[in-house]
């Protein structure tokens, strides 16, 4: 998505991750988390059949908003590619072992809307709508405020209506719940996940796993949390 943007607008698919509290980590641990995050990524695209070697990448040292390419179906990315997320994360933790190290965990939007390529990337309405989600504080708030949650996942307001709610998504509308964000004098509004999404089934803190047929994703709801 580089260009010197004179070119046409696009209807693109957008993705933007970010580690949490990667600023208070020391050189090896970023790179260690920034490795981590690189295999969760890969790892989530090849369970929803998608190919990230094709995305257009703009990276940080902490996430990277990603604009993926025309003609992707975007039910499984808003569904299947954010349980696979989930899943590699876990497995990258439980890896890791808890306590002996800072746990890699992480926020995600999804969006979709259009763009131009530009000098330093894409250019428009969509990636400015992706990354106020991903920073705000409402979906911080997810992370801050469920010590044992380790991807809090928002999609905007658009994408929730066109591709969630058709039923085509792997993950069932009601498991989300609208926000509003207001930054820099624009408001913009998406849907978080209020649960933890597992493939075969939802794993409850300190309860049993609750098993459904598999490659199916359940959601276990937690308590509501203040959005304002």
């Amino acid at each position: 998505m580089k260009g010197n943007g004179e070119g046409q607008l696009v209807y693109r698919l957008l993705l933007a991750v970010d580690i949490q509290a990667y600023s208070k980590r020391d050189a090896r641990e970023q790179l260690l988390a920034q490795r981590q995050l690189s295999d969760a990524l890969d790892g989530a695209a090849r369970a929803a059949g998608l190919d990230r070697a094709r995305w257009d990448e703009q990276v940080g040292g902490d996430g990277e908003l990603a604009t993926l390419p025309e003609g992707v179906d975007p039910a499984p990315v808003a569904g299947d590619f954010a349980i696979g997320l989930a899943d590699a994360i876990r497995e990258i933790n439980r890896e890791a072992g808890r306590g002996t190290g800072a746990r890699l965990r992480v926020r995600l939007a999804v969006h979709h809307g259009t763009l131009t390529a530009g000098p330093f990337g894409p250019a428009g309405d969509a990636p400015i709508v992706v990354q106020r989600l991903l920073d705000s504080a409402p979906l911080r708030r997810m992370l801050s405020g469920d010590a044992d949650r380790d991807l809090a996942y928002v999609v905007s307001d658009t994408l929730f209506e066109d591709v969630v709610q058709t039923g085509f998504c792997s993950l069932p509308p009601e498991a989300f719940r609208a926000v509003k964000v207001t930054a820099k004098g624009a408001v913009f509004r998406g849907h978080m996940l209020t649960g933890r999404a597992v493939r075969g089934g939802a794993a409850p803190v300190g309860g049993d796993r609750q098993d459904g047929p598999p490659g199916q994703a359940r959601v276990l709801e937690f308590p509501a949390l203040a959005a304002r």
